[in-house]
């Protein structure tokens, strides 16, 4: 059974201590034994993006397998499984791994999780040309260097560098060389990540979430409750509703965070129907109130 891997087990499994604190870190590929370790079809609980420049192996996600075996780059989130297992030895390139703290308000709604690099059923995986490798070869020295800086705005430009290595993507065509994987509990657990993904960011007070609860998902997804909700556990472990219970919370987290928002208001787009049912449901979910998690963020900040 497939389960999220934390960024500490991640490091572990590349034989290394987690010892680098905060929310961005960039690093060499050869650093971390790429050539000889696999990694399996999990999701993993931070946002990575891979840049092979020189080595070959075998990229699994959601349905999708592809032989990459020249400069390429990857997107890979929190909602994506994924798997790696290397063909060849002497592996060079660079990763990148940001965790949600990272990812702020802004770089949310221009970009990120918008763009399908990063969406679950997008692309994640572009071929490089000569011209785009220079390139990004450059930008991923730069965040090598700015990590260890000691700028107090490095994470801002840090944020810069993820945009441009995005920009610089979409540029580019998805390869066409996939070859798909049949499992069906996989394909029904991507549709309902890619349908709870969609609602998100809320931008406005006006809007409100349309798929709530696990019976509303399934009806959008025409299969019964327990199907999709077996198919999610033989997935990742977890209920249909710890998903978007989940979900709900980081965008409440977001939305207390970043908007001006009332609690009322944050409760009626997230499909609350009477704020007191939010303020219960958040603090189950969190052990504080809305306005106690409002007060901490804005004393740290």
């Amino acid at each position: 059974m497939k389960k999220t891997e934390s960024i500490t087990e991640f490091y572990t499994r590349h034989g290394h201590d987690y010892q680098k604190s905060g929310q961005f870190n960039v690093y060499n590929r050869e650093e971390f034994i790429c050539d000889s370790t696999s990694l399996p079809p999990n999701r993993r609980d931070f946002y990575k993006i891979s840049m092979i420049v020189k080595g070959s192996g075998v990229l699994s996600y959601t349905d999708k397998s592809i032989v990459i075996n020249k400069p390429s780059i990857t997107f890979f989130n929190p909602f994506i499984p994924y798997s790696w297992k290397p063909t060849s030895k002497n592996q060079t390139g660079f990763f990148c791994l940001f965790t949600e703290e990272f990812v702020n308000y802004n770089l949310k709604n221009e970009s990120l999780l918008q763009s399908s690099l990063f969406r679950v059923g997008g692309n994640h995986i572009y071929f490089l040309s000569k011209e785009s490798q220079k390139l990004l070869n450059e930008v991923f020295e730069n965040m090598l260097r700015e990590i260890n800086s000691n700028y107090a705005n490095k994470h801002d430009l840090l944020r810069s560098y993820v945009q441009i290595i995005m920009h610089e993507a979409m540029k580019m065509q998805p390869p066409e060389t996939f070859y798909k994987n049949t499992n069906a509990s996989e394909r029904i657990s991507n549709l309902f990540f890619e349908l709870l993904e969609r609602q998100f960011p809320i931008d406005s007070p006006n809007q409100v979430l349309k798929l709530k609860n696990a019976n509303e998902f399934a009806t959008q997804l025409n299969i019964h409750t327990n199907h999709l909700n077996r198919a999610l556990k033989e997935v990742t472990g977890r209920a249909t509703t710890n998903w978007i219970a989940d979900r709900i919370v980081k965008e409440t987290k977001a939305l207390l965070q970043f908007s001006r928002w009332d609690i009322a208001e944050i409760a009626y787009t997230l499909g609350f129907e009477h704020s007191s049912n939010f303020i219960t449901f958040f603090k189950k979910q969190t052990g504080k109130t809305p306005n106690q998690f409002r007060k901490e963020i804005t004393s740290v900040s």
